[in-house]
């Protein structure tokens, strides 16, 4: 595989399985800052930071991006979908706080292998024709995401794929309903993408979150591995025979696994086809 960082399409494509979730009302703030695990209280409008939603026991249910539209309004960009048990869970723990979480289904998700025009880092753009523009690579790797009111992109498997085998390359879990409730954010890496705090408040799996960090205790995390295509997410990876680890994401020929910290790169395989260690790409996180 070649580790050349040229755009797999030109263009915008829509991006089908990324699906919207909308926080909205005066509380909506306070109650994602109280639910996730990213320092949303310290997010100004109109920027943007990863996150992560978790079980009380530390495990990750979605990774998404978090949107500050304005004071009122919170927008969930969940790569992975399943936003209905996503908000019908989130909705348990309303109370009375004064908040609508619903379905965003006004946009449709683009995504370009370009520079954005006008959005930076973790600050978002609102383009004339009101599309919100997210940066979403580096110098090295430019990735725009849209927005758009209008979805006039066109859409293929192809681009699709190609998009998911770039977030894996960044070191972001794109998860499989299998993988749900299965890994810590420390073995998922997630600290690659600046998704979660161990300094704010409490939120539901800070406990755990927090000892991992300050006790040192975590010894799996994520890697990157050239596969052969046809392996799924759960498929064992083995060592010298040895099953030593699990795949989280696959796109193709490429895996997220969560293996031993001293793995090593030899005598790895899945599926019985010999796995390669490839570098994960920096210049995600916000």
């Amino acid at each position: 595989m070649s580790d050349n960082l040229a755009p797999a399409f030109n263009g915008f494509r829509t991006l089908r399985q990324p699906q919207l979730l909308s926080l909205s009302g005066p509380d909506a703030v306070a109650f994602a800052h109280a639910q996730f695990a990213s320092d949303v209280g310290t997010l100004a409008d109109g920027h943007w930071q990863w996150s992560t939603w978790l079980t009380a026991k530390g495990r990750v249910l979605a990774v998404f991006q978090l949107l500050r539209l304005d004071a009122g309004r919170l927008l969930l960009v969940c790569h992975d979908g399943e936003i209905e048990a996503i908000a019908e869970q989130l909705r348990r723990f309303v109370f009375r706080r004064k908040l609508v979480i619903e379905r965003a289904d006004g946009f449709s998700v683009e995504g370009a292998f370009q520079p954005s025009a006008a959005a930076t880092g973790a600050a978002l753009a609102r383009l004339d024709d009101g599309t919100i523009e997210l940066d979403v690579g580096n110098p090295a790797c430019p990735r725009t995401l849209r927005l758009s009111a209008t979805g006039d992109a066109a859409h293929d498997a192809a681009a699709e794929l190609a998009w998911r085998r770039s977030d894996l390359r960044f070191g972001l879990p794109r998860l499989d309903p299998s993988q749900r409730e299965q890994w810590t954010p420390q073995q998922l890496g997630l600290e690659r993408l600046a998704a979660y705090s161990v300094k704010k408040g409490c939120y539901p799996g800070q406990e755990i979150v927090a000892r991992t960090h300050f006790l040192g205790k975590a010894k799996r995390a994520a890697t990157l591995l050239e596969i052969t295509a046809g392996a799924a997410p759960g498929d064992e990876v083995r060592k010298d025979g040895h099953a030593i680890g699990t795949l989280v994401s696959v796109a193709g020929e490429l895996a997220l696994a969560v293996l031993p910290l001293d793995t090593g790169e030899e005598g790895l395989s899945v599926a019985g086809s010999a796995a390669k260690v490839l570098p994960l790409v920096e210049g995600l996180a916000r």
